[in-house]
């Protein structure tokens, strides 16, 4: 999960009611103390031990993880704390972007090896990029101005529901398929079988 669902009482209802694990992969501002504490953990003196490199897209990237045990009392049941550092380069060599984000798990060494860590994180970081930014960038969602009552909660199922059946269809390019949808009035409704 990522930083808006990095809670104390969300970290106890998974481990205590669901007896399941959490990740937390983004540890933000809106968890100043908790970010505090892990950004102030001897990272400089933790060896990677997991990387993941991936080419392609136009684009060389490269993942790296460190783990070290959480603290005690930090968060609610927290077995490790993680960063995950990404540089993304083009295939000449030429940098383009690097991103750290802190990190917390509930899972011990045992369970939550560092390459499992860094598979969950990468796994959600995928839906972020096939959803979330999506929302985002072909939809203006951050920039809406919807924002009272079930308002927001309705748009964005909507906007779900258009990216999956736009999916379920073949398009690829979330940007394309809305234009094509755009076009004509039966186009979208050709897709719902209306």
């Amino acid at each position: 999960m990522d930083a808006l669902h990095c809670q104390r009482q969300t970290a106890r209802y998974i481990v205590e009611d669901k007896q399941a694990d959490y990740i937390f992969t983004a540890v933000k501002d809106n968890q100043p103390g908790l970010f505090d504490a892990l950004d102030a953990l001897p990272w400089q003196d933790a060896p990677v031990r997991h990387q993941m490199r991936d080419r392609g897209h136009g684009r060389d990237e490269t993942r790296t993880i460190q783990v070290l045990p959480a603290p005690a009392g930090l968060f609610p049941h927290a077995g490790q704390a993680f960063l995950v550092e990404r540089h993304v380069a083009d295939l000449r060599g030429n940098p383009e972007s690097d991103i750290a984000a802190l990190g917390i798990t509930s899972m011990n060494p045992q369970r939550g090896t560092p390459e499992a860590i860094a598979l969950h994180v990468r796994g959600h970081w995928g839906i972020e990029n096939k959803l979330h930014y999506v929302r985002d960038v072909s939809y203006g969602e951050d920039a809406s101005r919807i924002r009272t009552r079930n308002a927001p909660r309705n748009i964005a199922a909507m906007r779900n529901l258009s990216i999956a059946v736009l999916r379920a269809d073949g398009w690829t390019n979330i940007a394309a398929g809305l234009r094509w949808a755009g076009r004509n009035y039966l186009n979208p409704l050709s897709l719902l079988k209306l």
